[in-house]
């Protein structure tokens, strides 16, 4: 009995738990919306880093060749050791023997021109591991580190793990191609997003266009580095000046890569592409990976907006609910318990021009009277009721897919009426099923007694007949 009674109580309460949750807001999904771009990267993410919005996402949880976005996370590891700490990393000079180099030689990539036995400093590896892309930098910072490069690219996914990246895993610290070194777009935005809110030097390095090391025995004069980001580069056909940072990435694999932001007036985007083409249908190099985030940038920043009225104001009278046993009322008005607003294209004319391509866009761009609001209320609501008390949700919709679940709240407080309440359960002990089955049994217990009693008369009544129709008996 105590078990049956331990399970019926869980069952309830995961009962109450779910329900509980259904009415809670949730965040908001990818709207996904048509820019009206030529995109050429495969996967796209990109959101607005002030509210959470995800404005565009393409196939962004897909997972994909990192090619050097590696290096984010081969940056992140460092920071967290030293925790900021700009004095230490200034101070501790590391150097890299020929296991930090023996695989780099032959295979073309990106250095920061450090040589073996080198003494640098980490403020100065992290430079050249973020600005040029310096493949020497991440293994000398791998192996000083945590001993090995195995034991760093450990801690690499443990890291992964610990921000909830789920579809992401490092094989080394550099990201040139090897087996199973995968991530996705949106899982880089969360290790970017990280970097950016927990170490102000990391946004300040991966800003930079241009860095000079420190001088050394082997570089006397010092080494100037040149961030392969061509959006921070002015002077650059690809060259955004709201930029900053982050990380380029580029192999035959993994096609050209890029994690950026951008901030213009108030606001700040992050977009993380990959798998771009690196060549042009000629032939001929190209970065369509910062292409693709100048384009997607100057469209967020031109044509977003938060409309005015909102997507739904906090002051929205949503709709009324019945209410039983309310003193003088029976309805209450509910409203949602916030409002709710989000980034949408702007109504108005996008561009002068009035070419064909232009008018099909503007045909195509979306409307916030596309977003739909499904209302959900509480059943059979009994007086009282207070005012602020949850009895449903409004949940908001777009192309299908769940924007928000918003509370509807009651506007008004409403006394339960004792009078209303003794008529209704009178009324309803008359009108219930357990009356009229009781009617219906007294019904045919009356029933087959009167016919038990007819039947009764009649059998005396055909007695009394027999008697008198019986002759005497003759001596």
């Amino acid at each position: 009995m105590r078990i049956k009674k331990r399970i019926s109580a869980l069952v309830a309460f995961m009962m109450i738990f779910v329900t509980v949750v259904s009415l809670l807001t949730i965040p908001a999904s990818a709207l996904n919306f048509n820019t009206g771009i030529d995109l050429h990267s495969e996967s796209v993410y990109m959101y607005n880093m002030d509210t959470g919005e995800v404005v565009v996402s393409i196939r962004a949880s897909e997972q994909r060749v990192p090619a050097s976005l590696t290096k984010i996370m081969t940056c992140v590891i460092v920071l967290d050791y030293y925790k900021n700490d700009l004095s230490l990393l200034e101070t501790t000079k590391v150097s890299g023997g020929v296991n930090a180099f023996e695989e780099l030689w032959g295979t073309g990539c990106s250095t920061a021109d450090i040589r073996m036995d080198e003494e640098v400093s980490y403020y100065d590896l992290l430079h050249a591991l973020m600005i040029p892309s310096g493949c020497e930098a991440a293994n000398i910072i791998a192996i000083n580190l945590a001993g090995s490069i195995d034991a760093f690219v450990n801690r690499m996914n443990s890291k992964a793990r610990e921000l909830g990246m789920t579809n992401t895993h490092f094989s080394n610290a550099h990201g040139l191609f090897a087996e199973n070194n995968y991530t996705s777009c949106e899982d880089m935005a969360k290790l970017c997003e990280y970097a950016i809110e927990e170490y102000p030097l990391f946004s300040e390095i991966v800003s930079k266009p241009t860095y000079k090391m420190a001088a050394t025995t082997e570089h006397p004069n010092g080494t100037t580095i040149i961030n392969t980001n061509k959006m921070l580069q002015v002077g650059s056909e690809y060259y955004y000046s709201y930029a900053s940072g982050i990380k380029t990435g580029n192999l035959n694999e993994a096609g050209r890569c890029l994690a950026s932001t951008a901030t213009k007036d108030g606001m700040t985007y992050m977009i993380v592409t990959m798998g771009a083409p690196s060549k042009d249908e000629n032939g001929n190099s190209t970065m369509y990976n910062c292409e693709d985030h100048v384009n997607l940038y100057t469209w967020a920043f031109s044509q977003l907006e938060y409309p005015d009225p909102p997507v739904l104001s906090a002051d929205s009278e949503i709709t009324d609910i019945d209410v039983r046993y309310g003193d003088e009322r029976t309805k209450i008005n509910l409203k949602p318990k916030t409002g709710f607003e989000c980034l949408w294209p702007k109504a108005q004319q996008i561009y002068e021009s009035d070419s064909a391509e232009v008018k099909a866009y503007k045909q195509s761009i979306e409307k916030v009277t596309d977003i739909k609001k499904k209302i959900v209320l509480k059943e059979d609501v009994v007086a009282p009721v207070n005012k602020g008390d949850v009895l449903g949700y409004v949940e908001l919709t777009y192309n299908g897919n769940s924007l928000a679940k918003i509370d509807l709240i009651a506007t008004e407080s409403v006394e339960r009426s004792v009078l209303k309440e003794k008529k209704d359960i009178a009324k309803s002990f008359w009108q219930s099923a357990h009356f009229k089955i009781v009617v219906a049994v007294v019904a045919i217990i009356v029933a087959a007694y009167l016919v038990v009693f007819i039947l009764v008369i009649r059998s005396k009544t055909a007695k009394k007949k027999k008697r008198r129709k019986k002759p005497a008996n003759r001596k």
